[in-house]
């Protein structure tokens, strides 16, 4: 059916034009409320609600702008609305049964943050006029850092930086002037500067970023300390939302994946990708043979080191078409 034919469908009541005529922007918008809020669920809280303000407004767009444009604008203002909500997740406590952590360098701020599955990145790719590329802008340090913004230094940014929006159309859509957005711009732009990873990443699925992964996953399942150490970067960072404790460089890493491994703790690894990123469903291995997941890590790599590392809890496995439970070996 032509898309003029589908908003007429849809402004008629008709629920199956809206949905035909609106699918093509889901996985877009999906990852737009993601970069936001940086947690998937809150996304796809953000977006239904997008849906809904958009079924019930059908009827009054007049098209002055494009439909995606349009489904934007109120995608960006739901966001808005749940940064500044109050009911963002807590943190939680060390939860990791038999293991006394070391002392964390830092509690992080960030404690909603989730991972977002790189098969619905791929559904969503930048604008042409996007100052980012899309691996940079779906990684987990971009969206932790913009977390960090205001909420809208973020929305102005992502609009134009990310998806390429002009100056004129951000401003419609935020309800607000030009000159404003572009104040916000330049301090959003200054201040996510200071927190752009330093050190070139291999291309992603590249025989470089494979060697290093592959040396990650073969230290980690037979719990080598020193070999895993090798591969660290000085200044390594891992954190583990939602619990706040973040560690900052290799001594204090050292320590604590020794903790991890000192506690008779063995794990099975399972590869996917998370944010552009390379990626592993972890499975503690029981007693009976199986390996129960326990959570997702996911690498930043700089060079031929890794230089973080996030461990997400297991009840994301699913989002990565993981299992919860591996069969006996």
């Amino acid at each position: 059916m032509a898309t003029g034919d589908l908003m007429a469908g849809a402004r008629a009541g008709d629920g199956a034009a809206f949905r035909a005529l609106t699918a093509p922007y889901r996985a877009e918008l999906h990852v737009h409320c993601y970069r936001m809020l940086g947690s998937l669920q809150d996304a796809e809280d953000a977006l239904q609600d997008t849906m809904l303000a958009a079924w019930q407004g059908i009827g009054a767009f007049q098209e002055r702008s494009s439909l995606r444009t349009w489904l934007y604008r109120i995608a960006t203002n739901r966001c808005l609305n749940a940064r500044r909500a109050a009911g963002r997740r807590r943190a939680k406590e060390w939860d990791v049964p038999n293991v006394e952590p070391p002392e964390p360098s830092r509690l992080g701020e960030v404690v909603w943050l989730q991972p977002c599955p790189d098969a619905l990145l791929e559904q969503a790719p930048p604008g042409p006029e996007a100052r980012y590329e899309l691996s940079e802008s779906v990684s987990l340090a971009f969206v932790t850092a913009l977390q960090l913004l205001p909420p809208r230094q973020v929305a102005v940014l992502v609009l134009r930086d990310v998806l390429g929006f002009r100056a004129t159309e951000t401003a419609e859509m935020l309800d607000t002037t030009v000159d404003s957005v572009n104040s916000a711009l330049a301090r959003a732009r200054a201040a996510l500067e200071r927190h752009r990873p330093i050190g070139r990443s291999p291309a992603p699925g590249s025989a470089e970023e494979e060697a290093i992964v592959a040396r990650f996953a073969h230290a980690w399942e037979s719990a080598d300390v020193d070999a895993l150490v090798r591969l660290l970067t000085d200044d390594v960072f891992i954190s583990m939302p939602p619990i706040p404790f973040e560690y900052v460089g290799r001594e204090v890493a050292t320590r604590f994946c020794a903790g991890i491994f000192g506690a008779g703790r063995r794990f099975d690894l399972v590869s996917t990708r998370a944010n552009g990123q390379p990626a592993f469903g972890a499975y503690l291995r029981g007693p009976d043979g199986s390996s129960h997941g326990t959570g997702l890590y996911v690498l930043t790599l700089a060079g031929e080191r890794i230089s973080a590392m996030a461990r997400f809890e297991s009840t994301v496995l699913p989002w990565f078409g993981l299992p919860r439970t591996l069969p006996s070996r």
